[in-house]
């Protein structure tokens, strides 16, 4: 890419959009296009067709999504299966009609079945059955992925995709119903030590095994691949590190500062086993991570704070 091409990226308001806008900045690029969604709603057909005809930019970072934790997607799969699909499909569609030189697609690791063979390699895709309780978030995701292939095989574009493990980092989540597994741990944790409670319940028997990837790392390869690989097949995107969410949930209590109980509820579901990223495809391609666990989580928890002091302004 050219330091100066027009370049727009999907959902720079949230974790990993304005990780990809912070990298971008970062190495130099200074032709960025951004929209809220209160500027251009990806899911309406007609803006995003006009939108695109009118800036034509010339990479598009699909990082726009509706995403949330087990108990969010399992309770409102329409909504997640819908918006997602519809936003994806407008936004893909639009940089092709209008000439896009190349648009990445960033979707999730649990496309993934859910007793993949561990690590998962990016060949296990639709290989057996999802995880049910984002099993409609998981099927978007493919239906974005999908389209970027055909579109590639049957019209000769240059679109490719990542997926992701479990991210977290600063301007995440940090809903206490609708978050993902890490941000909700931190602000229960928090909160659980501003009113001195002496146990915290989390969900499950903490058994299952997961991987996490700091957001700012996975911008930096999402703008390597942007300059360096073209395929159809997606990019696995993580650590290749995994930890349990109990041990995951005693290092964030750790770091938090809060010294009471863990109790566990083992009526709540688990969600998928293991969750483990193949990673040596990018690391052949000549990347790999650079924030570890324990540091990140310290940083995302700064960043949390700074949005607790946000909120209250």
């Amino acid at each position: 890419m050219d330091k100066h091409a027009k370049i727009y990226v999907a959902g720079h308001r949230g974790m990993v959009g304005s990780a990809i806008v912070r990298e971008l900045q970062r190495q130099g690029y200074d032709n960025l296009i951004t929209r809220t969604h209160a500027e251009l709603d990806l899911c309406r057909q007609e803006v995003v067709e006009s939108f695109f005809a009118a800036e034509r930019p010339e990479y598009v970072f699909l990082a726009a999504a509706k995403v949330g934790g087990i108990g969010a997607n399992d309770s409102a799969p329409t909504d997640f299966m819908y918006e997602n699909i519809t936003l994806e499909m407008n936004v893909i569609h639009a940089a092709w009609r209008n000439g896009c030189r190349k648009l990445e697609f960033l979707g999730s690791s649990c496309i993934y079945p859910r007793l993949a063979p561990q690590p998962m390699r990016e060949t296990c895709l639709l290989t057996s059955a999802l995880e049910p309780t984002n099993e409609a978030y998981a099927l978007a995701k493919i239906a974005g992925l999908k389209y970027c292939e055909y579109l590639n095989r049957q019209y000769g574009t240059d679109y490719i995709s990542v997926m992701p493990t479990n991210l977290y980092g600063p301007n995440d989540n940090y809903h206490p119903t609708h978050s993902h597994v890490l941000p909700a741990l931190i602000r229960r944790f928090h909160e659980a030590k501003e009113q001195r409670l002496p146990f915290v319940t989390c969900w499950g028997d903490g058994s299952p095994l997961r991987e996490f990837l700091y957001v700012d790392d996975l911008a930096e390869l999402c703008v390597y691949l942007m300059n360096t690989y073209s395929g159809n097949e997606t990019v696995n995107a993580g650590t290749g590190k995994e930890i349990t969410i109990k041990e995951l949930t005693a290092l964030v209590a750790e770091i938090v500062g809060y010294e009471g109980e863990i109790r566990w509820d083992a009526s709540k579901p688990n969600g998928t086993p293991r969750k483990l990223l193949d990673v040596s495809k990018a690391a052949a391609l000549g990347w790999t991570y650079r924030t570890e666990l324990r540091d990140g989580i310290r940083l995302t928890y700064k960043d949390f704070l700074n949005h607790q002091m946000r909120m209250k302004q």
